[in-house]
C-alpha cells in the first residue's frame, strides 16, 4: 500500500496566534495534529512540544523495525510516547509560570501495508471517507461527549451547547494520561482526515464529507477545508492532515494499463 500525505493548519479569523500543531513524517507513515491549550502562547508551546517528541521519538522507533512490529508491540510504543510527551509537557508547564496550566489535544496515525493505528486524546478527531461514506473513527473524550452517551443531551442540542470544547483528558495537564489506540483495516482508495476542532465546529460532517468528495488533490481537498471553515466564520485555528491510501500495482496491473485492458 503507497500512501499520500498533506498537511494544512490555519490561524483562523479571530484569534491572533496558532496554537495547533502539525507534523508529517511520510518516510516513516506518521501523521501527527495536537490542538493546544492554555494561557498567552502556551497553547502553541504545547502542541509543539507534542508533535516534535512524537515525529522525532516515535518516528525513530517505526524506522528501527516498527513496520514489522504487531499491533500490540506498535500500540505499546505509542503509548510509551505519549506518556513520555505528556510529562515532558506537564514539567515544563510546573517550571515556568507563563506555561502554567497549558496543555493539547492529539490525534495521531501510523500507516502500515493494510491496517492503521489511530491514536488520540481529548477532541481532535480522525475520520474516513471509504466509497462514498464518511465515518468519525475517533470518538471524542469530552464532557459534551459524556452527556451525549449518558443521554443527558440529544445529538441536535449538542450542536449548539455552549460547553462543546470542555475536554476530559489532554496532554500535559496530569502527569499521566491515557492514549485511545485502535486498529483498522485499510483499503485502496482509503481517505483519512485529521483535524482539530476549529474544522468540524465550524463545518457540519456532511459538508466535510462533500468538500473531500469534490475537491481534486490532497492539497486542493485541504485548502477548501480550510476556507470553507474561514467562511463559516473561523472562530478557531484550523488544522487538516489527509492521508490517502493507494494499493501498489502489481505487474500483471501494470501491464494491463500499458495495454489499455
Amino acid at each position: 500500500m503507497n500512501f499520500e500525505f498533506h498537511a494544512l493548519t490555519d490561524p483562523g479569523l479571530v484569534r491572533d496566534n496558532n496554537e495547533d500543531s502539525v507534523a508529517l513524517d511520510p518516510d516513516n507513515r506518521l501523521a501527527i495534529l495536537a490542538d493546544g491549550m492554555g494561557g498567552y502562547n502556551a497553547g502553541e508551546v504545547a502542541s509543539a512540544m507534542a508533535t516534535t517528541f512524537i515525529k522525532t521519538e516515535l518516528g525513530r522507533w517505526i524506522a528501527e523495525g516498527g513496520f514489522e512490529a504487531s499491533a500490540r508491540e506498535l500500540k505499546r510504543a505509542m503509548e510509551i510516547c505519549i506518556d513520555n510527551a505528556n510529562r515532558s509537557i506537564f514539567n515544563a508547564a510546573n517550571a515556568n509560570p507563563q506555561y502554567a496550566g497549558m496543555g493539547t489535544t492529539l490525534v495521531m496515525g501510523v500507516f502500515l501495508d493494510g491496517r492503521v493505528m489511530i491514536g488520540h486524546v481529548g477532541d481532535s478527531r480522525c475520520y474516513r471517507l471509504r466509497r462514498g461514506e464518511f465515518v468519525q473513527m475517533t470518538r471524542d473524550h469530552s464532557l459534551l461527549q459524556e452527556q451525549i452517551d449518558a443521554g443527558l443531551i440529544s445529538m441536535e442540542q449538542a450542536q449548539f451547547a455552549t460547553h462543546r470544547n470542555l475536554v476530559t483528558r489532554a496532554l500535559g495537564v496530569e502527569d499521566t494520561v491515557l492514549l485511545e489506540v485502535n486498529e483498522y483495516r485499510v483499503e485502496d482508495g482509503d481517505l483519512y482526515l485529521f483535524c482539530s476542532d476549529g474544522l468540524n465546529d465550524m463545518l457540519s460532517d456532511e459538508r466535510i464529507a462533500a468538500l473531500l468528495v469534490t475537491a481534486g488533490t490532497l492539497e486542493e481537498k485541504a485548502t477548501a477545508l480550510v476556507e470553507a471553515a474561514n467562511g463559516a466564520g473561523g472562530r478557531d485555528n484550523i488544522s487538516v492532515i489527509l492521508a490517502c491510501a493507494r494499493a501498489r500495482a502489481t505487474r500483471r496491473g501494470l501491464l494491463s494499463r500499458m495495454l489499455g485492458q
